[in-house]
């Protein structure tokens, strides 16, 4: 007998629409039927890493009827898993319960539903964090992708997002799990190539990885996640999966799901995965995550970026553009959230470390695809990295591309060398894109005071540990010279 979870205490706070009601009880029925013996009960935290609680299938109904508790702490950590907020005492502006470390209430989104290939007896199930008064916490990262879906769809558009996600592979070659090592954060694992040497998209680079490739291939596809190419990237042991086009929501969540499964796939393996932006490695190249994106008129169900003519630019995609440079410090934080995230903008290394756009140019920050008659018109944004929280930088791409739209803005000439022009620059330090998002009345309109005080604290916690850690580099520099 199918369970009701109408009259369930997430339904009645309107927690859960009918329609999640009625996927619930189709899910607690296939659970069984396909024997699944644990649920993990996950939310995408600020960082776009899953925290939440397994529990038994047996339980299943619990969690649509009632939600589950878990510490309000997990959304207040920084990237060394230490709580920095002062949780302990009065007057830090955190609401009730985060003072005091009471609990959160996550609410399950039944579309994220998934059985697990790599794990045949277990299931996840994504949330989005609430108060337990039913309040939205507003800063909870799913819900402010949400906030920015919905304002666009009130002006009649949607925007659609292609992904290439660039990650590392490697052989495990130490776990590093002694105790004196497992600190906050612990030693890195020690690694070795899977391939050899700069073999970008060689064919015999892709036979030796070929057996892990169609495993991380196949999971995806397993758990519904468009699978467009895999690739050999640039540089040693370095791979690339790219994705068809989807909505805002649907490619945050697939970006998580494929993170998460290629981690937890390879650990299986005795391999690790590295979705660090410019991992310290010898010959190691840089991750990038190249966010393709166009907008559609829901109306018409055009896309508006479509040129009519050759070489000329459709208004809405000029201006869309133009939001996008005009606010890109000002949204780096969103799409570049970590200290090793800025390594990456460097000259003559396919990635951006300017302010411009270019026409099929992959030196520049912004590479228009666009043609007359080619429904795949689009932007290539090439500034995030594969680190990033994909529900925070897709809302950035936008808040940023509709602030062009609305102020009736204009792209500026294209450029033709992306790294010797005079434009400005990218962010160069975590500690420049935490001032530039600070000082952003767009970011502050958009996302609430809440939310940017919330980053703001959460990135700077993180910065200043950087800053107060002593480098090699400066051992390296200054030990034997004074």
């Amino acid at each position: 007998m199918a369970e009701n979870f109408t009259s369930g205490k997430l339904a009645r706070l309107g927690l859960l629409a009918p329609e999640d009601c009625r996927k619930a009880a189709e899910i607690t029925s296939r659970a069984q039927f396909d024997g699944i013996e644990t649920v993990r009960v996950l939310f995408p935290d600020q960082h776009g890493l899953l925290r939440g609680k397994t529990v038994m299938a047996e339980a299943l109904a619990g969690i649509f009827d009632q939600g589950l508790s878990v510490p309000a702490t997990l959304l207040l950590k920084d990237t060394s898993h230490r709580t920095a907020f002062p949780v302990w005492e009065n007057g830090t502006g955190l609401a009730d319960p985060m003072q005091g470390a009471g609990d959160v209430l996550l609410v399950p989104r039944p579309d994220t539903w998934r059985a697990l290939p790599w794990s045949g007896h277990s299931a996840w199930i994504f949330c989005t964090p609430v108060y337990p008064d039913s309040r939205p916490v507003p800063f909870a990262s799913c819900a402010v992708l949400h906030r920015q879906v919905e304002m666009l769809a009130a002006q009649g558009m949607a925007a659609t997002f292609g992904l290439e996600v660039e990650f590392h592979l490697y052989e495990l070659a130490d776990k590093s799990a002694a105790h004196d090592q497992a600190a906050r954060p612990g030693t890195p694992v020690q690694t070795r190539n899977l391939t050899q040497g700069y073999q970008y998209l060689t064919e015999t680079r892709y036979g030796e990885v070929e057996e892990v490739l169609d495993l991380l291939r196949r999971n995806a596809q397993k758990l519904g996640l468009p699978v467009r190419s895999v690739e050999i990237e640039m540089g040693p042991s370095q791979v690339e999966f790219t994705f068809a086009p989807d909505s805002a929501m649907a490619q945050a969540d697939a970006m998580v799901m494929f993170r998460t499964m290629v981690k937890e796939v390879c650990a299986r393996r005795g391999l690790h995965a590295s979705f660090m932006a410019k991992p310290r490695l010898d010959n190691a190249m840089a991750n990038g995550w190249h966010v393709h994106q166009s907008l559609q008129d829901l109306a018409a169900g055009r896309n508006l970026f479509m040129p009519e003519t050759a070489g000329m630019l459709a208004p809405p995609a000029s201006a869309w553009m133009a939001g996008l440079l005009k606010y890109a410090a000002e949204t780096s934080l969103l799409i570049a959230p970590t200290v090793n995230s800025y390594k990456r903008y460097l000259p003559f290394q396919l990635a951006p470390n300017r302010i411009s756009w270019g026409e099929d140019n992959r030196g520049a920050m912004l590479r228009a695809l666009m043609q007359p008659q080619d429904s795949a018109s689009r932007i290539e944004n090439r500034a995030p990295d594969s680190s990033a929280n994909p529900y925070y930088a897709l809302a950035a791409q936008i808040i940023a591309g509709a602030a062009g739209i609305r102020e009736g803005l204009e792209a500026p000439k294209p450029t033709l060398s992306p790294y010797s022009e005079d434009a400005e620059r990218l962010p160069r330090s975590l500690g420049q894109a935490l001032e530039g998002f600070a000082n952003s009345a767009l970011c502050r309109d958009a996302l609430g005071a809440d939310t940017v005080d919330y980053l703001l604290r959460l990135k700077t916690f993180e910065w200043e540990r950087y800053l107060d850690t002593v480098s090699e580099w400066e051992q390296a520099e200054y030990f034997n010279l004074f």
